[in-house]
Formats: C-alpha cells, sequence, structure tokens
C-alpha cells in the first residue's frame, strides 16, 4: 500500500491519482512522504510541504486507517513531520482534517492545535437538476481557454484581484506567472476546455475552471471562480457557474462538489440559489511542532 492509497482510504470524498499527487509535489518548495507500519503492514501516511504561498510555516497532512488507529502510527508521523520541519527552521504546521471526523480534530487539539479557518462542504446532484440558463451581463459573453488561449496572462490578473478577497487567503503569496500558469493551470485535473472565461470585449474579467481526476470520474471539482472586483456583484459569477454546471452535465458528469471558507457570504450564496447541498468541509488547524 502506498501513502496515496492510505489518504485516498481515510478521504474518499478527496481522493485523487498518483498523477494529482505527483504535479502536488512538483508544486511545493520541499516535500517528504513518509509511511508508519505497524507490524509490517501500512498503518498511516503522511505529506509535509512547503508551499509557494506560506513558505514560513510546513503544511503537513497525516492519515491513519481508522482500524488501526490509537495504537501509535499518528503521533510517530507527526513526530518525523516535525523533525523535518525543524530541520528546515520552521516551527508552525498547518494541516487539515475534515469537518465528519471529531477523532482527527481531536488528535490535534490534543496537541496544541487551533482552528484558523473552516471550509464549509456542499455538493450539487447532476442527475436530478436540468442545465441552468446562461445569462451573462450585456456586453459580457464567456468562451473557454481551450478556444482563447492566448488569454492566460488576462486569466492570471483576474487571479491577482481575487485571491487575496478570498477569506483565509488574504495573507497568501500570489505565485509569479510562470509558476502559476505550470502548476495552476496546466496540471493533470486542469483541462483548457474546461476552464472558462468571461470577457468583457477583449479584457478578461472572470474566470472559473475545475480540478478533476481520474480517481473520481464522475465527480468534478470546483476550483477558484474569480471576478474583477469592478465586475462583481453584476452577474459574471453567476454566469460562470451556470456554464461549468451545464458543461459538467452534458459531459457525464453526475456529481460536483467545492468548499468555501464560511466567510464566504457571497459565494455560498450563489452555490444555495444553484441548488448545492451541504456535504463534507474541511478545517484548518495551526500548531506547534512535537
Amino acid at each position: 500500500m502506498l501513502g496515496l492509497d492510505v489518504y485516498n482510504a481515510v478521504l474518499p470524498h478527496d481522493r485523487v491519482g498518483l498523477d494529482e499527487e505527483r504535479a502536488f509535489r512538483a508544486s511545493t518548495r520541499d516535500h517528504a512522504a513518509l509511511l508508519a507500519r505497524i507490524d509490517g503492514a501500512v498503518a498511516g501516511s503522511a505529506l509535509a510541504a512547503i508551499l509557494p504561498v506560506r513558505p514560513e510555516r510546513a503544511f503537513v497532512l497525516v492519515t491513519v486507517l481508522p482500524e488501526l488507529r490509537g495504537r501509535g502510527a499518528g503521533t510517530a508521523l507527526y513526530e518525523a513531520t516535525s523533525a523535518w520541519a525543524r530541520d528546515r527552521a520552521l516551527d508552525v504546521i498547518e494541516t487539515i482534517v475534515a469537518d465528519d471526523d471529531p477523532e482527527s480534530l481531536a488528535f490535534a487539539q490534543r496537541r496544541g492545535f487551533t482552528e484558523e479557518s473552516h471550509e464549509l462542504g456542499v455538493s450539487l446532484d447532476l442527475t436530478r437538476i436540468e442545465p441552468p440558463i446562461v445569462e451573462p451581463p450585456e456586453g459580457v459573453r464567456i468562451v473557454t481557454w481551450a478556444e482563447r488561449p492566448e488569454l492566460a496572462r488576462g486569466i492570471y490578473e483576474v487571479t491577482l484581484e481575487a485571491e487575496p478577497d478570498i477569506p483565509g487567503s488574504e495573507h497568501d503569496l500570489v505565485k509569479p506567472f510562470e509558476d502559476w500558469l505550470a502548476h495552476d493551470m496546466q496540471g493533470p485535473g486542469d483541462r483548457p476546455e474546461a476552464t472558462f472565461v468571461a470577457l468583457a470585449g477583449d479584457e478578461v474579467i472572470g474566470y472559473a475552471k475545475f480540478s478533476l481526476t481520474s480517481a473520481q470520474p464522475t465527480t468534478g471539482h470546483h476550483d477558484l471562480t474569480g471576478v474583477k472586483r469592478a465586475w462583481r456583484g453584476r452577474g459574471v459569477a453567476r454566469a460562470l457557474k451556470a456554464t461549468q454546471i451545464g458543461w459538467a452535465k452534458a459531459h457525464g458528469y453526475e456529481e460536483l462538489r467545492t468548499t468555501n471558507d464560511e466567510r464566504n457570504a457571497p459565494i455560498r450564496r450563489l452555490n444555495q440559489q444553484f441548488g448545492y447541498r451541504p456535504s463534507i468541509g474541511r478545517i484548518y488547524l495551526r500548531g506547534p511542532l512535537a
């Protein structure tokens, strides 16, 4: 069993393929993957990384198979990733637990971790709806990035405005254009034909994209939906999301999932209006090294 197998077994709603895992590792400044064994059998895994957007802390994911918890695997992985972080002069760990997993949350809290933010999960059952009508504002049209590959710089300009305004991301560093293009837009889960761009004339004013994986062939995950500040509140995001829903249904997807910070009222309200229902979310925690 590989570390990815453990991760996918513990978090099936977030499971990813090997290509996506490799792409994530390639996007980090440094990383380490660890396994914990009990009596020779893999019991847990951990991934420690330094992310370009938050290089001052270690990002750590520890997963232990439910049937083997309480036997020291999680503690051993926490201690090993702490040593890895300490060797790199880092003294803070950021981690994520699913908000339907009180056991993992309690494990972290006993070690001094506290909640930084909470992303509420929602999902949309595409098998029970008709595609929504796409109604962009007057003068705005929506195209795919596949149709207009030269729009990459314009899409990046939207990112520069949108990402700092997302609750929980206010202090994140924004990647340089080439890094953003390679790791956020051209990874194995990114498809130009599934990236939708809102244009006013020749200006990119917004975009929305999916994160797709072979590990979940009938589920699409919403990635960033961003709109330039001057165009917000005018229906651009609604038109982009309606386009996404229609595309996903037409291409055989059965479900759409996303998580949004609980403070992000506009996108949560929009999702609710489209019929998204509560699902598994994520709790972001920050804590000390072991």
